[in-house]
């Protein structure tokens, strides 16, 4: 049996990343949720942990951005 993992992104992958890039990576975030959210209205197919995964994907996104724009201050 083949199971097909996701691979989720961990935080500290999320540190490496410079602020330019995060703030790209939480644009394109923003719009995967969406799409999945727009999926789920007209009842398309689409895996319900997708969602899941965005948010915190997003959350941890907007976390790192958060906490170095107050270092900076």
């Amino acid at each position: 049996i083949l199971i097909k993992t996701m691979s989720l992104s961990t935080f500290n992958d999320i540190i490496s990343l410079s602020n330019t890039e995060i703030s790209e990576a939480i644009i394109e975030a923003e719009n995967q949720l969406f799409n999945l959210r727009f999926k789920k209205a007209t009842r398309q197919n689409f895996n319900s942990h997708e969602i899941k995964n965005a948010k915190r994907r997003l959350a941890q996104l907007k976390t790192i951005l958060t906490i170095r724009l107050q270092n900076l201050e």
